[in-house]
Formats: structure tokens, C-alpha cells, sequence
């Protein structure tokens, strides 16, 4: 099981940003905060909803140094066919369609062959700061994906509900 403190397993996928074919890694985005989320599958009901919802977004993730990483078991050619329906995604489609990332990261629903709804941020020296993982049945909420890598970046105590600008608590964390 992954924890908070680990190093972010690594991995090597086949992803497809603006209709290219790319490799990513972790090592992909040297210096940055990573945004590695997984979703059930493409051309569902909840899925375009955050693979949207972290594409009208993208630019205020990117404001805070962060990259996004959206990733399924689905195939390279359905990720490029739903990107095209969904207008266009704002970063890379990652295809796991041989489930080993899934596995890794602990997040396959081995009986239904999906990938659970799971988020996990990665600190720019690559270890996992936070991690949430649900049932395929309810989607997450961007915005709070946004403010809690906002409270990570301040180094800082962070109390309930935070929001940028608030007062922090003295405590400086190094990550």
C-alpha cells in the first residue's frame, strides 16, 4: 500500500496530449508538483465531468507548478477519439491499458478490470503528498484538488476548509 512519504512508483506510459503520442514519466516534469489521477473509463457518465472539469483548469494547476496526468486502462485511440468529443484536454491522457500502473499504485478494481477514482500528488522530489482513493460511482471535486495542493505548496499547517490567503499555523513542513 502506497502512504504519504513514499516514493511515487514509477512508471513509463504512452499518453496523448493536443493528438500527439508521448511517453511519461515521472521524470517527465523535473521540478514540478504532479497531479497523477485515475479514472474508471472513457466515454462514461462522472468520467467527463473531472477529465473536463481538470482541463478548464489546467492553467491554474500549472500557476502552482503542477502538471496533470489523467490515466485509464482504456486505449491510446479511445483516448484521442474522446478527447476530440470532449474538445480538446489540457494535458495528457495517459493509456495503462496493460494495468500495471494501476496495480502499482494500488487503485485496480481487479474484478471489474477499471481503475478506481484515485488522486495522487507528487511533490516535486517525487514522493506522495496526498492521496485519495473512491468508489468509481462518485466523482471528485477539482477545486478542492486545487486547494489542497495550494495548502501543500505553503510548507505550512493548513486547518480545515483553508483557503489561500488564510492564516497558517507557524509550523514550516519540508517536503
Amino acid at each position: 500500500m502506497i502512504r504519504i512519504g513514499d516514493k511515487a512508483p514509477y512508471f513509463t506510459l504512452k499518453g496523448i496530449f493536443q493528438g500527439r503520442v508521448s511517453d511519461f514519466t515521472i521524470q517527465s516534469f523535473p521540478g514540478k508538483w504532479l497531479i497523477f489521477f485515475f479514472y474508471p473509463a472513457d466515454f462514461t457518465f462522472i468520467c467527463p465531468t473531472e477529465v473536463a472539469g481538470f482541463s478548464n483548469m489546467a492553467h491554474q494547476f500549472r500557476a502552482e507548478d503542477a502538471e496533470i496526468l489523467g490515466v485509464s486502462v482504456d486505449s491510446l485511440e479511445s483516448h484521442r477519439k474522446w478527447a476530440e468529443e470532449l474538445g480538446g484536454i489540457n494535458y495528457p491522457l495517459l493509456s495503462d491499458d496493460a494495468k500495471t500502473v494501476s496495480r502499482a499504485y494500488n487503485v485496480l478494481d481487479e474484478r471489474e478490470g477499471v481503475c478506481l477514482r484515485a488522486t495522487f500528488m507528487i511533490n516535486p522530489a517525487g514522493d506522495v503528498s496526498y492521496l485519495v482513493v473512491s468508489h468509481t460511482n462518485v466523482g471528485r471535486s477539482v477545486e478542492e484538488t486545487l486547494r489542497v495542493l495550494k495548502a501543500l505548496r505553503t510548507e505550512r499547517l493548513c486547518p480545515s476548509d483553508w483557503k489561500p490567503g488564510e492564516p497558517t499555523g507557524d509550523l514550516k513542513l519540508r517536503y
